[in-house]
């Protein structure tokens, strides 16, 4: 009987941890927004937001630098990966 109960506890708790990993995948494999574009592209370069502009696959956030140089960065809105224009 022990042994049951002991099974039974093993594969609720695998099941438990088996559905919060897949909620943590879905939730990373989630688009990215405008706001967390912008937050990508301020952690990449430091400055003032001045315009976000969306495509299709990507958006283009543009950015005043402290040193007023003018930067475009697009954010992948599937990877979040940021490159600069």
């Amino acid at each position: 009987m022990r042994v049951l109960l002991s099974l039974g506890f093993i594969a609720c708790v695998s099941l438990a941890n088996f559905a919060q990993a897949a909620t943590a995948t879905q939730a990373s494999h989630a688009e990215v927004d405008k706001k967390k574009a912008v937050i990508l592209a301020k952690k990449t370069i430091g400055g003032k937001t001045l315009k976000i502009t969306e495509k299709t696959d990507f958006y283009t956030v543009r950015i005043l630098k402290s040193d007023g140089h003018v930067v475009d960065l697009h954010i992948n809105k599937k990877t979040g990966e940021v490159k600069k224009d």
